[in-house]
């Protein structure tokens, strides 16, 4: 079916219908809503090429995949994927573009071509220099996460400092004091606002953090789970409870509870930031692994409608924010004072 045949069983014109698919604001919603149910009913496409040229857009957005392995991780490619499935919906595409020496360059090229109408950022470091970047090259961005500056800017995050304060509030309140927490790299945001909401739960009670308990680390993998526990169940006394920053990491940080013949639950307690992998299920685990929930493809759900460059100018006068609670889902996380017991898989604290 052509662009004509379709004005034609709507008894509209070609430039109607053109503009109703295109997202055109002078169409209003309940033409718009009619076109769009005619194209799937009949399953008609606009041709590419003549979309780009119609509406000046690429019907792409663009992403700056890193080329160095310690950050090609699952976290990436998996909001990515969330982003990906939304956008498939309109008939938009992700351009993936590989990272060189310079990052900045890679959005430049992005920004300077023609192939994408928007970029999302990710990883924000607590200073990033692509917001202003971007802001000054007027090319309309989304930022995955937060970051400080002055310059308004869209951004979607979970909320990465509640998540920790009500995860170190339930080990607090299970009577756990000497808790370790391994995290990121706190020179990217999403860690320092993790440290701090484990900070703070430990301030309310008047307990002062030992640092000696916190560990951090650029790469959030197996190894390095594996090599910060066995560190801290070295030190004496031990740690009661650990609150791991991933699930990749967690995988290390059950292996080195094993090798220090310990057993999850009876002698350790353990809470991970579940990120619902595929591959990686905390529930299946024996035994069950509580966690902190904020999936990573539920997070990125928001990015379709922030990324339309009919929503998102390129100069916004203000920040737009959209922001994913998490649950704190219990499995086995006993007192070090009691016997330990399993709640029920899936149980939310609160």
């Amino acid at each position: 079916m052509k662009l004509k045949d379709l004005a034609r069983e709507l008894g509209l014109s070609q430039t109607t219908v053109s503009r109703a698919l295109n997202g055109y604001p002078e169409v209003n919603d309940a033409t718009r809503q009619r076109v769009v149910d005619a194209a799937r009913r009949y399953g008609y496409r606009p041709n590419a090429s003549a979309r780009r040229l119609a509406t000046g857009r690429a019907g792409a957005i663009g992403a700056v995949l890193p080329t160095e392995s310690s950050l090609v991780d699952p976290h990436y490619t998996q909001f990515l994927s969330g982003v990906g499935k939304r956008l498939a919906v309109d008939d938009i595409d992700i351009v993936l573009s590989p990272a060189g020496e310079n990052e900045l360059d890679s959005y430049r090229r992005l920004a300077q071509g023609t192939r994408v109408d928007a970029v999302i950022l990710s990883n924000p470091r607590v200073a990033d220099s692509r917001i202003d970047l971007l802001k000054d090259m007027g090319f309309p961005f989304l930022l995955h996460g937060r970051t400080e500056t002055s310059t308004p800017h869209a951004w979607l995050d979970i909320d990465n400092h509640g998540a920790f304060r009500r995860a170190t509030r339930h080990l607090l309140d299970l009577g756990h004091t000497r808790i370790a927490l391994l995290n990121g790299s706190s020179a990217f945001t999403f860690a320092r606002d993790r440290e701090a909401g484990f900070r703070e739960a430990l301030a309310e009670r008047d307990m002062t953090c030992d640092d000696a308990l916190i560990a951090e680390s650029d790469e959030m993998t197996d190894e390095t789970g594996f090599r910060l526990t066995a560190r801290f169940l070295t030190m004496t006394p031990r740690p009661t409870a650990l609150l791991v920053s991933s699930m990749m990491q967690t995988l290390g940080t059950l292996r080195a509870i094993r090798s220090a013949g310990l057993q999850l639950g009876r002698d350790v307690s353990l809470i991970s930031h579940d990120d619902v992998f595929p591959f990686v299920n905390a529930d299946l685990m024996v035994p069950s692994v509580s966690t902190t929930r904020s999936p990573i493809r539920r997070s990125s759900s928001p990015a379709r409608s922030q990324t339309q460059t009919t929503r998102l100018p390129a100069s916004p006068t203000k920040t737009r924010s959209a922001s994913t609670a998490s649950d704190v889902i219990s499995a086995c996380s006993p007192s070090p004072a009691q016997r330990a017991v399993c709640s029920p898989p899936a149980q939310v604290c609160t």
